[in-house]
Order: C-alpha cells, then sequence, then structure tokens
C-alpha cells in the first residue's frame, strides 16, 4: 500500500536593501539573508547548503543515536554551466567528512555512514531528490 501526503512549504523573500534579501519560513519564522556582495551566500550557494544540509541532518539523526561525532563535515559543489545565455547548475557532488571516537559506540556509528547516505540520497531528502526529479516552477506577478 503507497502512503501519499502534501504539506505545504512556504518561505517569504523580502528586499533588504540592492542585492540584499531576507528569506523568512512562513511555518517557524525562523529567517536568513542571502545575496550579493560581502558575507552573504548567494541563491547558488543556498540550493547547494540545502542539498547538504537536507542529508546532513538524516545522517547526523541516524548515526548520533549511537555516538557524538568527533568531525561531522559536509561539502557540496556543483559547476555551474551557462548554455544560450541560460544558467544552471550540474555535477552536484556532496563530500562527506565524518570522524567518530574510537569506541563501540563510535564505530556503530561509523559503521553506518554509508547506508544513510544512500538512504538519504535514494529516499529520504526532499532537496536532493526534488532536483533530481525535477519539479515544476511556476512565476506570478501578483497585482
Amino acid at each position: 500500500m503507497s502512503e501519499n501526503s502534501r504539506e505545504i512549504r512556504e518561505v517569504n523573500i523580502e528586499r533588504l536593501e540592492a542585492r540584499k534579501y531576507k528569506a523568512t519560513s512562513l511555518e517557524s519564522g525562523a529567517s536568513l539573508e542571502f545575496g550579493q556582495g560581502e558575507g552573504l551566500l548567494t541563491p547558488v550557494e543556498l540550493l547547494l547548503a540545502a542539498i547538504a544540509g537536507c542529508s546532513s541532518i538524516d545522517v547526523d539523526v541516524a548515526t548520533t543515536r549511537r555516538s557524538e561525532p568527533e568531525k561531522f563535515e559536509v561539502k557540496a559543489s556543483g559547476y555551474k554551466v551557462t548554455e544560450d545565455s541560460a544558467s544552471r547548475m550540474e555535477d552536484i557532488h556532496l563530500g562527506f567528512d565524518l570522524k567518530f571516537p574510537d569506541t563501540e559506540e563510535g564505530r556503530k556509528a561509523a559503521g553506518m555512514i554509508q547506508r544513510i547516505v544512500k538512504l538519504s540520497h535514494d529516499k529520504y531528502c526532499t532537496v536532493s531528490r526534488t532536483v533530481e526529479l525535477g519539479a515544476v516552477v511556476q512565476s506570478e506577478v501578483i497585482d
């Protein structure tokens, strides 16, 4: 039996000044600033952060049931390609650099990493699955 559900997720983008914006979650109220300029993540970097962050959460939740990591870093990278004056990202790569203590619990956590990274990619990470599967994006001007 297949289980289907649809839950809306929404953010609001507010212009703060030229090339600087604030994204706010309409559910939690959490926000972050982004844009173009010193000290700001660009929208493409936010996309990479969202992909890496989604899988990082999956891996973190599963492994820390066993042990706290000594090191937990994930690098997201990809190539920005421009064809016919249109840009997109391709060949996105996540590199997980995790280290757990040399204890029984730490070794158990470390032993889970490959499986959880694969499960995150194949099943759990909404962000990377959406990017890979594609989603319709509609834009409209509100009067």
